[in-house]
């Protein structure tokens, strides 16, 4: 049984190739690939999107993944649940699983911890509602500035970052395994890394979570995306980005 971890993909899934992964060609659906947030294979429902959802579908392993901030949460939250290796999943397509947030999973022989969702950081012009009157105006003009800014309900969606509920399920959770887990998998990282990894980064109330979790719980490895860059930090914090990384214990 083999598990591997790669890091953002946007929609993207062109690494999983066989010419870029040839790994699979000894792979079967009892292995995994987990992606670490920013999955983004569910985007506007479109051909294209269940085109490549198929196709990753027919791959000789299960996608794995927690959602990032790049998801669109509508398409995302109206997807079927069970519960599934002890926690519970939306599932994409039979061998296309999101793995949701708080849970604690057993799977590869291993106890995993999930925590998607992240703050965006390429919204620092503002957040444009297609609702509001002026919105084609003020949409066209921020597109010549070239201002950072995304769209509620077409780029950006609120559930990117954790509901109160959520935050509780992950406690409720992680009290159940006595704070103790093989891995962990999130989308950012806990706030003390963050600035490890750039003092110019900002925290929230997610990454001010998961530092406490960090400091809680009992772990291995910590595998997280979001920051674009293949990085190992204090020796069990990975960042993964787009690099695909066998897991070894």
């Amino acid at each position: 049984m083999a598990i591997y971890i790669t890091g953002d993909s946007h929609g993207d899934f062109q690494r999983f190739g066989s010419k870029y992964f040839p790994q699979q060609k000894e792979m079967s659906w009892e292995d995994y690939v987990v992606i670490s947030g920013d999955f983004g294979g569910l985007w506007d429902g479109s051909q294209k999107d269940q085109y490549w959802l198929d196709w990753l579908n027919k791959k000789p392993f299960t996608t794995l993944f927690v959602d990032g901030n790049h998801e669109n949460f509508d398409l995302l939250n109206t997807l079927p649940e069970k519960e599934w290796n002890g926690g519970r999943v939306h599932v994409v397509r039979e061998h296309v699983l999101h793995l949701m947030r708080g849970q604690v999973f057993n799977f590869g022989g291993l106890t995993w911890f999930t925590m998607g969702g992240a703050a965006s950081h390429d919204i620092q012009d503002g957040i444009l509602d297609p609702a509001d009157p002026d919105f084609e105006h003020r949409y066209w003009l921020m597109r010549r500035m070239r201002s950072m800014f995304r769209v509620k309900g077409v780029s950006w969606w609120a559930e990117e970052m954790p509901s109160q509920a959520e935050y509780q399920e992950a406690l409720a959770n992680l009290e159940r395994v006595n704070w103790t887990v093989d891995c962990v998998l999130t989308h950012c990282a806990p706030s003390g890394v963050v600035q490890k990894i750039n003092p110019s980064y900002g925290t929230d109330e997610l990454t001010d979570f998961l530092e406490m979790v960090s400091q809680r719980c009992k772990f291995a490895y910590w595998f997280f995306g979001h920051y674009h860059e293949n990085r190992i930090i204090d020796q069990k914090y990975i960042l993964q980005w787009e690099k695909i990384s066998e897991l070894g214990f």
